[in-house]
Parts: structure tokens; sequence; C-alpha cells
């Protein structure tokens, strides 16, 4: 039995950025040489054991064999004979299949380290065709070193193409293209996931018209992807927005935004020239009362987008308007006997009565 270190951990320490996780291959084991040693078996579609000390993932060396469309479509050997080499050449990039020995030893039998060097992605081998989920991370990968110099290899965007024109893209799995999706725009360069599916042909497959000017000033502004989603997704009417969430199964914190925003954003731009009524109309359709943390993530989108068209956009403005809509004292107003339909209608009173106040001293 060997044991070595693969993949990212073996790639960032090369790059000299910081390992977030760690991940290992045993080669020339079976399962029950790992249960009798303590490890725990997880993982449904091949063995994967969890360390018995650290919980590190532990991984047979596989082969693998594309049987019918999509990444669901592999058959696997993870017999003792499948060697290390065999285990490498089924990873998707060069620079994700070195491993590293208990010594310390780089074992690169692909060329990933002069590709690191060289900041390129190239695919390990025509292999790489046999799953679409690749295409994605790709994109992934590119959003996180294009900073670094890093371009995808000439040849392996002819094979994406390829890919594309044969359709692999359509048998993409929804729950994968959203994984895949929400970590990119984690990334520091969100935009060039897309700009990679754009070079393949499968933007238009997969995504409607989006706003790359927009993502790219919310990527600048903030990490969280919630905001960069409502940004990449603004200029698009709430129906295609719901379409697409429905497609990929979009948790509901990122929908809500990006309707809300789909929705609003052109009235939160020039809020300066609404009137009180207008405005507190806005405050509401927000629901600032109950979601204020939504709200500014709200705020962070309609800055982004102001950036990207370059005008003036005043979000403490917007904030100050919301914080004088919320001072009523909702209690007050119980105390005075108010309740149900007669207590909404004055306490809508009240808070225009505020707003506009405030405005008539602005």
């Amino acid at each position: 039995m060997k044991i070595y270190l693969v993949g990212g951990a073996v790639r960032d320490r090369l790059l000299d950025l910081p390992v977030k996780e760690r991940d290992w291959v045993v080669v020339g084991a079976t399962v029950n040489d790992m249960l009798k040693l303590g490890y725990k078996q997880v993982g449904k579609e091949f063995p994967v054991f969890l360390h018995p000390q650290t919980n590190e993932e532990y991984a047979l060396a596989r082969m693998e064999r594309k049987v019918k469309p999509g990444y669901q479509g592999f058959t696997f050997d993870t017999s003792p004979e499948v060697t290390l080499e065999d285990d490498l050449r089924r990873r998707d990039l060069t620079i994700n299949a070195m491993a590293e020995t208990p010594e310390g030893k780089l074992v690169d039998p692909y060329g990933g380290k002069k590709d690191l060097k060289g900041g390129i992605l190239r695919h390990v081998s025509p292999a790489f065709a046999e799953d679409p989920v690749r295409i994605l991370r790709v994109g992934r990968f590119l959003g996180r070193y294009a900073h670094l110099g890093f371009q995808v290899a000439p040849e392996t965007v002819a094979l994406m193409q390829q890919m594309v024109s044969s359709g692999e893209v359509n048998a993409l799995v929804a729950e994968r293209v959203w994984k895949e999706l929400e970590r990119a725009l984690g990334e520091k360069n969100p935009e060039q996931f897309f700009k990679v599916l754009d070079e393949c042909h499968a933007l238009p497959i997969l995504f409607p018209p989006l706003d790359m000017l927009t993502l790219i000033a919310a990527a600048k502004l903030t990490s969280d992807t919630i905001v960069r989603f409502a940004a990449l997704l603004h200029a698009l009417p709430k129906d295609d927005i719901a379409a697409l969430c429905d497609r990929y199964r979009v948790p509901n914190a990122y929908r809500e935004l990006a309707i809300l925003t789909s929705l609003h954003y052109q009235e939160a731009l020039r809020a300066k020239t609404l009137t009180a009524k207008e405005l507190l109309g806005v405050l509401s359709a927000l629901d600032i009362f109950r979601r204020e943390a939504r709200f500014n993530l709200f705020l962070k989108v309609c800055e982004a987008i102001a950036d990207s068209q370059q005008i003036a956009f005043d979000a403490s403005w917007l904030m100050t308007a919301a914080i004088i809509a919320k001072s009523v004292d909702i209690q007050k107003l119980i105390d005075e006997g108010f309740k149900n339909q007669a207590l909404a209608a004055k306490l809508k009173e009240k808070r225009l009565e505020k707003i506009e106040k405030w405005l008539a001293n602005k």
C-alpha cells in the first residue's frame, strides 16, 4: 500500500497559495484493507474513506470508463492493480494531475508543474471529453487564476468546442451546473467562467444573456456570491430569472435578491427623484421592515449597477430613508387601540409622514 497527496493541495503549494484541504490517493489497497486500518467508508459512486484522526479524504486509486452520456455515466475500477499514473490520467487538468509522496517528492507524469509555470490550463488526456462538468471546472479555474496570467490552452478550447457540438453539454445535471456556478461566482474574476463558456459555445445553451460588466463591478465591491448573482442577472425580466432559478434549482436567497433587484433597481437608482409615497412603496416592496440584511445586499447590488453604468448612486441616502420609515413606534399604535387592517393603515400613514418631513428638510 502506498499513499500520495494529490490534486489541489499539490497545485496550490507549488503556486505558493494557502492549502485549504488535502486529498489523498491510496495505491495497492482494497476496501477491506482500509476498513481494517480504521478508515470510515463514505461515497456512493466509488470507495472514499475518512482518516480516523484527521478526517481527511483518502480514495482508492481508480480508472474510469464512460458507458453513457453525462457525468454520471461512468464505471470505476478500484482494484489494487490500478497505478498512481492511471489515477492521475483520469483527472481534468495537468495542474490537478500531480501527486506528492510522504517524503515530499513530486510525481508529475503529465507536465503539470510546467503548465503551472507557464500559466496554462490544459487537459490531461482525450478522456477529458467524457465529462461535461469539466468545461465548467475549466471556467472556474480560470476565474481563480486569471489574475496570475493563466489562460486555457488552445487545444483544450478546441476539445471543449467539440464536446459542445456533440451535445455532451446537454447531459449536464442541474445540481452540478449550480454547484460550479456558485463556486465560480466566489472566485477573484468570476466573469472568466462565462468567458470560457462563451469561447466553447456553451454559454447560450446554459444561460440567457448576462451582464458581465455589472458582475465585474460587483466582484470589486464584495465577495458575496448572492450579490454577484443578482448583479449578473439584474437586467433580465423577472420571469427569465425565475426560469433560470427553476432550471438549476437555485437556493431561495439567490432567487429572491435577483428578482427583487430586477424589479426595483431602477427606482432605487433614481430614489432621490421619487415622491415620499413612491419611496415608501419601494421600501415596502423590498420588505425593509423584516429583511434588513437582504436590503443591505440589495443596496450593494445597486452600487455595482451604478458603477458599471457610471452613474451616481448614494446608498447611504436610501439607507437613511429606510431607517426613518422604520422609526415609527408600532407598539405605541397598538397601545392606542389600533389593530389588524386599521393598524396597517395607520402604520403606513405614520411612515409616510416621517418620510415627507425628512424630504422636506433635505
